[in-house]
């Protein structure tokens, strides 16, 4: 055994000391290169740091082997559509590297194309530089950066506009990191990740750090939904952490349904955490436009420690179009919302719809430890179409213009909830007292008892501008009082329904397990 573990140790050095560092920092492994493009040089030219390519066409023309590096000049930009395809892969500890040199970021300008494509390769990191089209309107008709059918690539700290579709499209890929991206200006959305049309297609996928912003729509698309901030699809195993979606949506050319901040459908396993999600948008008449939602197919799947305020739509959508997956298992929990919803149909934080008509496909969810205030609308909203069932919302404070509730609960189960009503004090439906419409609705009980609430939690109501995920640990404008009733006055979930409440609060202090709301 210490013969082998010695060897172990022995390899390693070898390969670093083999290794060669060139500027910039980086590695070059035996037999690897760097490549260098300036808009100095010459495609004729050997491509090296003092003899540099010059074209993006050159580039698709080189054989890239494991641990060489593409360098684009800094400051430079370069016109062309990047193509690595399967003859273009690293290994796991030689990746083919593409990435700025110099001073500032290089742009690749895709013009009317997409910028870069990864189609089929693997181990692939793309750095540092900005990918720019033409704009959604003025000629492009692609995605920014297309990483199609690959494996473990890496895509950090970069921006992508001007693209008609996605700025970033991540397609029945496993194994992508994303981080420090910035989308803006682009139709379809800003990142989006899809497969063919199974939950497998795309997996282990990680987007973090990440903001989508003012993407307004595709204005060739006059049949589905387009302008959404980050979206996830035929997926699974999923993260999307640290991000930002904001202003997005507000120019998709149809009615009927919309866009949305951060989202996900057709999708098992993902998890929406610490995201900021404000001020989305939807097109005059049409629906959606909301700060998060988990749409059709959606399963055993997570929103927790989120933002949103200030959305067109609700901050939660718990929805289930017709042909879709069934939608099970999913859970939100100490995220807060803020005057969303008001000028879409949800009118409140949390909007439910079921467009299949049948209670089984849109069931088992649990919503708990989570703080709706709302100054212009609804708490909670049931459309028309909402046949649900199993739906649990436990410890919850939800904070309301006028009724706390609108539409018709079909299979809603509350209990521990405080309910305030800034006009009335209490109004569901027209019933003015907590302990009347527990009567009537058989909600709030447990053990034979009044469960639910009716406290003012007396929160600031001064508007909310906080943009940075970062920040969200440090936001305490919806923190209880160290003498609010509201801090233990709930249902203890572990003892009462076997559920681990994660021990955390929105604002990572410890969360008491019969806490009310989302903030301690």
């Amino acid at each position: 055994m210490r013969i082998y573990r010695k060897a172990v140790y022995i390899i390693p050095v070898v390969l670093i000391f083999s290794c060669v560092q060139k500027r910039d920092g980086h590695m070059n492994f035996p037999h690897s290169r760097a490549y260098y493009f300036n808009n100095t040089g010459s495609d004729a030219n050997d491509g090296s740091i003092t003899n540099p390519f010059k074209s993006i066409e050159k580039l698709n023309t080189l054989q890239l082997t494991p641990g060489d590096t593409v360098f684009f000049e800094g400051g430079q930009t370069f016109k062309g559509s990047i193509y690595i395809d399967s003859n273009d892969a690293g290994k796991k500890d030689q990746p083919v590297v593409i990435t700025s040199s110099g001073p500032g970021r290089a742009t690749i300008c895709g013009d009317a194309l997409t910028a870069l494509t990864l189609h089929r390769s693997g181990f692939i990191q793309v750095s540092n530089l900005k990918l720019e089209g033409s704009g959604r309107k003025q000629g492009n008709t692609k995605d920014g950066i297309i990483v199609n059918e690959c494996n473990n690539v890496r895509l950090d700290s970069l921006s992508i506009k001007g693209f008609q579709k996605a700025g970033l499209l991540v397609y029945s890929s496993t194994g992508v990191d994303v981080s420090n991206v910035y989308a803006t200006e682009n139709g379809f959305a800003g990142i989006s990740v899809s497969g063919a049309g199974k939950k497998t297609d795309c997996s282990n996928i990680r987007i973090r750090n990440c903001r989508a912003e003012n993407n307004p729509g595709d204005p060739t698309n006059f049949t589905n939904h387009s302008g959404n901030g980050i979206i996830a699809g035929y997926c699974k195993n999923v993260t999307i952490e640290y991000c930002t979606a904001t202003n997005n949506g507000w120019d998709m050319p149809r009615k009927g349904n919309g866009p949305v901040g951060i989202w996900c459908y057709e999708a098992d396993s993902v998890i929406i955490q610490h995201c900021i999600s404000y001020k989305n948008k939807t097109a005059r008449g049409a629906a959606d436009g909301g700060g998060f939602d988990f749409d059709g197919g959606v399963t055993n799947s997570v929103i927790q420690y989120c933002l949103s305020y200030e959305n067109e739509g609700s901050a939660f959508g718990l929805f289930q179009y017709a042909g879709a997956g069934n939608w099970y298992n999913n859970t939100i929990r100490y995220c807060i919302s803020e005057n969303d919803g008001s000028v879409s149909a949800a009118q409140a934080g949390v909007f439910v719809w079921n467009s299949s008509d049948d209670p089984a496909q849109l069931k088992d969810c649990y919503f708990y430890n989570n703080t709706i205030y709302n100054t212009k609308g609804a708490a909670v909203s049931y459309e028309a179409q909402s046949l649900h069932s199993s739906f649990h919302f436990y410890n919850n404070i939800f904070v309301s213009k006028d009724s706390l509730m609108l539409g018709k609960n079909t299979g809603s189960h509350f209990t521990g909830n405080n309910w305030y009503s800034l006009k009335d004090g209490f109004n569901i439906n027209g019933v003015r007292t907590l302990q009347e419409w527990a009567a009537k609705s058989k909600e709030e009980m447990y053990n034979g008892k009044l469960a639910g609430l009716n406290i003012n939690p007396q929160f600031d109501n001064t508007e909310t501008d906080i943009t940075n995920p970062d920040s969200l640990k440090y936001f305490n404008k919806y923190r209880l009082p160290s003498s609010s009733a509201l801090r233990m006055g709930g249902i203890h979930l572990q003892q009462a329904f076997n559920i681990n409440n994660g021990g955390k609060a929105f604002n990572q202090n410890d969360a008491p397990e019969n806490g009310i709301g989302a903030c301690f």
